[in-house]
Formats: C-alpha cells, structure tokens, sequence
C-alpha cells in the first residue's frame, strides 16, 4: 500500500505516475476509485468574500462544523438550499437537509421566521417522477418552496441573489450550496475522463469505453444513477467476480443493474426508504420482507427513521468490516407494488 498523489496516469504506457519518490507504478489492470469531489471555485462568485459566512457548504467536514455553528445563532429569514449541477454525491442529502432544516426551526421555536426554499436544476424534487411526486408533497406540507429548472450561472453575494443563466434571480439571507462535483484532477489530466472528470465506463461492467484493461468504480465512474454508497457497494459486489474472470480470459457474466437504496430522513422522527435502478424507479411497498418490511417503501414513517438509525450501527460494523450485507446486490421486485 503506496500514500501518494497521482500526478499521471498513462493508458497508452500501462502505467501510473505518482508524486512519491516520483516514480512509476506499471500495471496490467488499473481500478480507478478517485470519488468525485465538491468544486465551489466553479461557479463565479461563490466561494469568494462570503464564503462560509452568509453561504455554506455541508459536504466537508469543513463546511459542516461552519454551518452547525452558524445555524446556532441565525435570527431567521430566507435560508435556501440550491444544487448547482448534476450529478453530485448523495442526491436525497439536500433534500434531508432541508427536512431537518425545518424540524430545527420547530424545535427552536423560529419556524415562522424562516422562509425554506429548495433550488434545483431538476423538474421536480428527485430525479424519478414518483419520488419526485411524495417528495415535493411532502416539500409542500411541511412550507418548504420548490424552485425547478434552476440552473445557477452566479452568485452575487454582495446582493444576496442566486442567478440562472436565464438571469432568473433567487434572493437569500442564507445559502446552503451544492456546488458542483467533479472527478480528481488526475483524471482530467491523464484525458480519461468526461467534462466532470468522470471515467465513462460500460454501466453493468465498470469497463472503461476507451481502454480494455482499465475499470472505474463508485462516484468515479460516469454510472447513470445516483453516486451514493448504495450504489458503490452494490456494484463492488457485482465486479469483483466479474474481474476475476476478466483476469482469467473469460467473459464478464454479471451486469450490475443500477441498485439504489436509500433512508431520506424527514424530520419529527420519521423517513422515507426507496429502492430503485436503471430501469425500475422508487415503487411503493414493503421493504426487506415481502408483505411484512418492517420498512415501507416511498412511505414516511417512524420505522424508516429507526431503520436509518440502526444503519449506522450497521455500516460501522458490518459494510466498513467486508461481512456479508442481507441486501441483495441486484435489486429485487418482491415486496414492491408496481
């Protein structure tokens, strides 16, 4: 095991050239994990004089302890939560934001001194028509502005204002950004990836398009469906034996699906669960037993929320340990009403 930056990775040379000793890794196969990483110096104005002051980030360890210690002592007014692009890590990780958001100011006793709004370049509050459906009824129940087909150009923060490339204006007093994602950088200068610096790759084998004895898993690779752990570690259990027969020359059996599986917390100690892939959007039903759950799916209840709760357990003691997981990697129809 090498701790090193990458300065280079070189397809044509079957090599890899890190910043250690500044030498080169040779390979017969390469796995490239490198994630995808928030980018606020994308968009004009953003992470410049109001940084981490009247505009926050929560993907960072950073940018979460700023903005807990802000919210401890904000007086209220317009608190916006704007995705900048797709695609970005977690996508229901706004929309919890926004949900606890709410809670917050309940349990605060300020709730009616804060107006919630929710920008997204989305058509609706998710990216598949019937969660997209539950979760801008429950947006709506709960007081929470939905603004769709938002598509950030700038942000002027000494005027408080989100603007769109159509010049449509979105006011703040508090912004909560989503700014835009991108693969490392030694993905782009390699030339091995798309203009997020994500490796496009087969969608079922992980195999990069352009080079046969690379593959690209989790949020580095171009997969169309959502980069969440779900989704990584799904597919990690779809590739490794599909790798090893690819070493021994024979042919790649298994075709990941796109399995997604995700609690939403929705504030007051309750959630949603959905379960979806490719093909096959978030449907209603129960969730992991047949007809009896003890989850709902596309559902809020109180069950979805201790479900979440006993994940964490669960990601630290069994996911993080390598155990076997009782989730099938392939996504399964039993229990769902379609």
């Amino acid at each position: 095991m090498i701790l090193s930056e990458i300065e280079l990775i070189e397809p044509e040379e079957n090599r890899v050239k890190i910043a250690k000793d500044d030498r080169y890794l040779y390979y017969d196969y390469l796995i490239i994990a490198t994630g995808t990483h928030p980018r606020p110096d994308e968009t004009p104005g953003l992470s410049e004089s109001e940084w981490r002051q009247s505009i926050h980030d929560f993907y960072t360890f950073e940018g979460a302890t700023a903005l807990a210690k802000k919210l401890r002592t904000w007086e209220g007014g317009k608190l916006v939560v704007n995705i900048m692009e797709l695609p970005f890590k977690c996508p229901v990780a706004p929309l919890e934001f926004i949900f606890l958001a709410d809670w917050y100011f309940h349990e605060k006793q300020m709730r009616d001194k804060v107006e919630l709004k929710l920008v997204t370049p989305l058509p609706g509050a998710f990216t598949k028509p019937r969660a997209a459906s539950l979760l801008g009824s429950t947006l709506e129940d709960k007081n929470i502005n939905l603004v769709t087909e938002f598509y950030t150009e700038r942000v002027e923060p000494e005027k408080n204002l989100l603007i769109s490339y159509d010049e449509e204006e979105v006011e703040y007093d508090l912004l909560v950004t989503v700014p835009v994602n991108m693969g490392a950088d030694v993905i782009e200068r390699s030339g091995l990836g798309d203009e997020l610096n994500h490796v496009p790759v087969d969608k079922h084998t992980f195999q990069s398009t352009d080079h046969d004895n690379i593959f690209a898993l989790g949020d580095a690779a171009n997969l169309p469906t959502s980069k969440a752990g779900s989704v990584a570690h799904f597919a990690v259990e779809v590739f490794v034996d599909n790798f090893l027969r690819y070493i021994e020359g024979l042919p790649m059996l298994e075709k990941f699906d796109g399995h997604a599986n995700c609690f939403i917390e929705s504030g007051f100690g309750k959630g949603i669960l959905i379960d979806f892939n490719y093909d096959v959007e978030p449907l209603p039903g129960k969730y992991p037993l047949p007809g009896f759950g003890p989850f709902s799916l596309l559902q809020e209840s109180e069950m979805n929320h201790w479900g979440k709760v006993m994940f964490r357990w669960m990601y630290w003691n069994i996911l993080l340990k390598g155990k076997e997981m009782p989730i099938t990697a392939q996504m399964t129809m039993a229990g769902k009403w379609s």
